[in-house]
């Protein structure tokens, strides 16, 4: 099948696109375990070293296995050209890495994942290359944060824990006018949900680790853009600097998409009925879910995004202590801090995934003491509504 040639729905490109299939017509996707590979002949070698035969070199950074876990995402995505990584973070450094040089500058959004944001304030610096961060649903703040050497724009959206939507279409217009390339990390929308590709990204990162795997199984990364985006800025630097997704991880990624479709689904179904269950709550001072109507950019979301979201976020009375008390009182919903797997999971992201910021980081990016994340598993939702009643009752 050629899927990305042809015009087929998401679901059907989630189980056929990429196949590949060895000389034994296998019906499952093989899984390729192999470092290396043979050549006929050392002119051979030669050929394919240079690039002028086709064949793969060397599984640092092509394999058989990764090439279809690529080729599906790309047709899922309609991208033109996909590289598979070894974690979420490693797409989204070797993304940005690929597009800046000593001297460059870097406008992203304030609200993202704590590593995401270490990569932009931390670690970009050591390399000559500043950053500037930015409320992301201001456009007029990232229109004022552009400098005459910026070269990228980036952004998460819905946002890391708070659930923020940024107008993608509008940023990537100011981007372009700056002459600068846009990332965007489309994790929490997934590919099903919003397509920034379509709305003017230049290039699309995953932590395939959440929803693609979506069963707490194996780490894995994806990058997604146009032919020459890829060659231009990525192919070169996973090649030569090897972050590279095993192929054991990258079949299991490509089961994993087989049913994406239904779980996100059946997880969005189930984050909308909990939101509208504690909606109102009088131990939840906040709630937000991009999927109500009462969503600070509920606008922004009727426009790019197709439905709401697997994760919903609220805020506890009693900050910390409540959280905590709310949280130890669960029953059925894990404490951790993956999410989009197929078991419930919550996590407090003021210890967890954003303890390294100061309270005043935190607060401006409304991150309470009180606010935890929910991420919406394949239980029943009754039970996760009672189980979360019932914590709530321990506040």
């Amino acid at each position: 099948m050629s899927a990305p040639a042809q015009n087929y729905r998401p679901e059907t490109l989630l189980v056929h696109a990429g196949i590949q299939r060895s000389q034994f017509n296998e019906m499952s996707e093989a899984l390729f375990l192999t470092q290396g590979y043979i050549y006929e002949s050392a002119e051979a070698c030669e050929a394919r070293f240079a690039g002028k035969i086709p064949g793969y070199v060397y599984s640092r950074y092509s394999n058989p296995t990764m090439t279809m876990f690529e080729q599906r995402m790309a047709a899922l995505e309609g991208a033109e050209a996909a590289r598979a990584t070894a974690t979420g973070m490693a797409a989204v450094t070797t993304a940005l890495m690929g597009l800046v040089k000593a001297g460059d500058h870097v406008v992203a959004a304030k609200a993202l994942f704590g590593s995401c944001r270490w990569v932009v304030e931390d670690w970009l610096p050591r390399f000559g290359v500043a950053s500037t961060l930015v409320d992301g649903a201001d456009l007029a703040a990232w229109k004022s944060a552009v400098c005459p050497n910026t070269a990228a724009f980036f952004l998460e959206t819905p946002t890391n824990p708070t659930l923020e939507v940024i107008d993608i279409a509008a940023v990537a217009e100011i981007a372009h006018a700056a002459g600068a390339k846009l990332v965007v990390d489309n994790v929490f929308a997934t590919p099903l949900y919003q397509t920034p590709l379509k709305l003017g990204a230049d290039c699309v990162v995953y932590s395939a680790t959440k929803h693609i795997d979506g069963q707490g199984r194996v780490l894995g990364g994806v990058i997604l853009a146009s032919e020459k985006f890829i060659m231009d800025h990525v192919h070169q630097v996973i090649r030569q600097t090897g972050p590279s997704l095993s192929p054991f991880n990258a079949w299991v990624l490509l089961k994993g998409l087989e049913t994406l479709s239904v779980r996100v689904e059946r997880q969005t179904a189930t984050a909308a009925a909990v939101a509208d269950a504690l909606a109102g709550h009088k131990k939840i001072t906040r709630l937000i879910y991009p999927g109500r109507a009462d969503h600070p950019q509920a606008a922004v979301i009727k426009k790019q995004m197709s439905a709401g979201s697997t994760l919903c976020a609220f805020e506890i009375a009693g900050g910390k202590e409540g959280a905590f008390r709310f949280i130890n009182a669960l029953r059925i919903i894990g404490i951790t801090n993956n999410l989009g797997d197929a078991k419930s999971l919550i996590t407090h992201p003021t210890t967890t995934t954003h303890q390294r910021l100061t309270p005043a980081q935190r607060s401006e990016l409304g991150i309470g003491d009180g606010l935890v994340r929910f991420s919406a598993g394949l239980e029943h939702p009754d039970d996760l509504i009672e189980d979360l009643l019932r914590a709530l009752d321990a506040v």
